[in-house]
């Protein structure tokens, strides 16, 4: 292999133990130009994001030194056992250096008492950019050239809308090239997932999960020949193991297939993942970091047709069912337009939409986060009509997602989902399937979703 992209979540480079683990897994797998994306250590990005929450409210210097000083002492720690005593004093420099700075934004946030998207991107950049340099000096320590960069230096170029900021993509490919491809001939560059940096070079994120496509996207930018994902599994199952204790590796997917797994709740993935490799068709293989000889799961742009119909089923918790109806709708031309309108006005992605035959009833799928906003736009667009009569939300909801390209042309398969979910005793709130076929997917009560997968998994999968 020429040119490959590997990436490693936060659980493979929990400690310094397992960050001497993946440079081993680096020697032994690499091709001959590699690039390394690296998460922030295990649970980093949650504690960041959790106190940086904390501070708005305001808290003493005193408990955000504690706090600083407990991450640098992880981080030192691991620079220690993953790397040579000869490597370590710029790490170890460096660290010092991003934790001051860590510190000085946070006691900021304190004193402003206010926590804009801006400032949570910058804090959140911080797992990063800490763990690049460790990783880094540990391919030092085993023989292997190496420089850390973290995405902005990499190339990788968004607008500012931060927190899930979307790549500007004719920048990012020209500086991605410019900056990657003369330090592959001799260097493997560790880059920071997760972050970029806007036209004003201010620090933005991808949203979490975001390191997976950072990989993705270098991946399309330097032609690569594969993008392996390492992570705590074998692969993309059949279902959340959590859930279904006999759930299997899945051995090959379409990139559709992939995307609509990713998209509804399977969080081996980043939902933005398999885009970029799909515009340059590069195979995408998601191994497991502790079991490194496994082939794991191979995404490609298509597959031969199994027997099973069904690949996998996913669930996606944490949204909110929002139905809008009134007998005005009813041939009403542009009620859609002005609900879709209103709700990007205000920032909210919907996730599944569906409308009744008689134009009576519209409901969407949003996250949970954003459900109070969405449900306050709509109520401020219609608030002097008759249009609409009521919008009702319920946040105690679940999608659930039957995917698998075997579905397409094949008879009887909504009437065994739904067969197999009514035997469960579940109720469906809603449904949608895309012309595709690919996907069939509908919404539960929350507290029905497990009981509806560990349904569809014996009646498709096991």
């Amino acid at each position: 292999m020429q040119r490959l992209v590997m990436k490693f979540g936060g659980t493979s480079v929990a400690d310094g133990e397992r960050i001497k683990n993946v440079a081993k897994i680096v020697e032994r797998f690499r091709a001959k130009e590699t690039v390394v994306v690296v998460s922030a250590l295990a649970n980093v990005t949650d504690s960041l994001l959790n106190f940086a929450k904390k501070v708005k409210t305001h808290v003493e210097e005193e408990e955000i030194k504690s706090f600083v000083d407990e991450l640098k002492e992880r981080h030192r720690y691991a620079c220690e056992i993953a790397v040579n005593e000869e490597f370590r004093s710029p790490i170890l420099l460096e660290i010092e250096k991003l934790c001051n700075d860590l510190e000085k934004v946070l006691t900021g946030i304190s004193y402003i008492g206010e926590l804009t998207k801006r400032s949570l991107d910058y804090v959140l950049s911080f797992g990063e950019r800490l763990s690049a340099p460790i990783l880094s000096g540990a391919l030092k320590s085993i023989g292997i050239d190496s420089i850390w960069l973290s995405g902005g230096e990499a190339g990788i170029v968004t607008d500012s809308n931060f927190g899930r900021a979307n790549v500007i993509w004719e920048k990012t490919e020209k500086l991605v090239r410019e900056k990657l491809l003369p330090l592959l001939k001799d260097k493997v560059p560790v880059v920071t997932g997760f972050i970029a940096v806007d036209e004003r070079g201010r620090i933005t994120t991808l949203g979490r999960g975001g390191s997976d496509y950072t990989a993705s996207i270098i991946g399309a930018c330097i032609d690569a020949d594969e993008i392996w994902m390492f992570k705590e599994t074998e692969g993309i199952m059949t279902c959340d193991p959590r859930i279904v204790k006999n759930a299997k590796p899945i051995e090959v997917l379409s990139y559709i297939e992939a995307m609509e797994l990713a998209y509804f709740g399977a969080k081996v993935l980043h939902p933005k993942t398999i885009e970029p490799a799909i515009a340059k068709n590069i195979p995408v293989r998601v191994k497991n970091t502790f079991n490194p000889n496994s082939k794991g799961t191979l995404i490609v742009s298509e597959t031969k047709k199994t027997n099973g119909v069904v690949k996998a089923i996913s669930v996606m918790k944490n949204v909110s069912l929002i139905n809008i109806s009134g007998a005005g709708m009813i041939s009403e031309v542009g009620v859609a337009s002005r609900v879709f309108n209103a709700l990007a006005s205000a920032n909210v992605n919907v996730l599944m939409i569906s409308q009744g035959s008689s134009e009576a009833n519209i409901s969407i799928v949003v996250s949970r986060e954003d459900a109070d906003k969405a449900v306050d736009s709509l109520k401020k667009e219609f608030k002097d009509e008759k249009i609409v009569k009521t919008i009702e939300c319920n946040n105690n909801v679940a999608i659930i997602a039957v995917v698998g390209a075997g579905m397409r042309g094949t008879k009887g398969v909504a009437a065994r989902v739904f067969r197999a979910v009514a035997d469960a005793g579940v109720n469906v709130l809603m449904i949608a399937q895309g012309s595709s076929e690919v996907n069939i997917s509908f919404v539960v009560l929350e507290e029905d979703a497990d009981k509806a997968v560990i349904a569809l998994h014996d009646e498709f999968l096991s």
